[in-house]
């Protein structure tokens, strides 16, 4: 494949909508993770998971928090891409429909919107793969 081919707009267009992505999931994840960028760390999110009636709390926000932050990792790269999108859609599958569908798609009020747009990317980056522009040797087709 050369450099055109690899640069085509449907790859660049994966890339684009991948590198966001990763940035939005680093940054919730390491507010979840290590407390970074205003955040709680685990124990404040497991205390506000198990506020809202989630089983097993600290667990609960550990996957959640390595789901996003791994999930971050592999949109930036494009590594071990499908594998680590799954758990990344089931949790956007809980923060969607228990963490913030209570609140319909009231922005506002921090509604499922958000969540469930992301969980519809994902769910179609799970479909689309990576694209071409990642790290990482290419699929064979």
């Amino acid at each position: 494949m050369n450099a055109l081919d690899r640069l085509h707009s449907p790859n660049l267009g994966l890339f684009l909508i991948r590198v966001m992505l990763a940035a939005v999931f680093l940054f919730h994840g390491s507010q979840k993770l290590f407390g970074a960028f205003g955040g709680y760390g685990l124990d404040g999110t497991s205390q506000w998971m198990g506020s809202i009636g989630i089983p097993m709390p600290y667990v609960s926000a550990l996957l959640a928090a390595l789901a996003e932050t791994l999930g971050g990792v592999a949109l930036a790269t494009g590594l071990f891409f499908r594998p680590v999108m799954v758990p990344l859609a089931f949790t956007m599958v809980v923060a969607a429909f228990v963490g913030h569908g209570g609140k319909g798609f009231d922005a506002a009020q921090g509604g499922m919107e958000y969540p469930l747009t992301l969980l519809l990317v994902v769910v179609g980056l799970i479909f689309t793969g990576p694209g071409a522009l990642r790290l990482g040797k290419q699929e064979v087709k």
